[in-house]
């Protein structure tokens, strides 16, 4: 799938105050700049995918770049979703991970009926073998 025309996948994540105001429009949790601030700079590899200046959509690579990766911040604008800017997202993530990612253990955690898109891309869920766990540090 080819993105509709005019909008542009860029291999870099968005600007702090984008990616703060993506993710809640979105419906993710809240991120304070200060968080943003430290945390973007350290992407392994992230995309934007804008119509002319405006941010539709994101996601990002984090980790150690050898052994563990994680796949975050997959988020698209309420007006583009269903179109398949999600899913266009997560192709360059993988494609990213296919070329760079040999043998690392990439993990996610699927929110709500996002495990249909993840498991297009090779995701499985890994209950009972083991079971994901977090922690919000405030």
């Amino acid at each position: 799938m080819t993105l509709p025309a005019g909008l542009k996948c860029i291999p870099h994540p968005p600007s702090v105050a984008e990616y703060c105001d993506l993710r809640v429009r979105a419906g993710l949790s809240p991120k304070t700049r200060e968080a943003a601030t430290l945390g973007l700079p350290h992407t392994v590899f992230g995309v934007s995918i804008r119509e002319g200046e405006q941010l539709l959509a994101m996601g990002r690579l984090v980790g150690d770049r050898g052994c563990f990766l994680q796949v975050v911040d997959i988020a698209v604008v309420p007006e583009r979703q269903g179109q398949g800017l999600g899913k266009a997202v997560m192709r360059e993530l993988d494609a990213w991970l296919q070329a760079n990612a040999v043998g690392a253990y990439v993990s996610l955690i699927a929110d709500g009926d996002a495990h249909r898109l993840y498991a297009q891309f090779g995701f499985a869920l890994t209950a009972p073998r083991s079971v994901g766990m977090a922690k919000v540090v405030r």
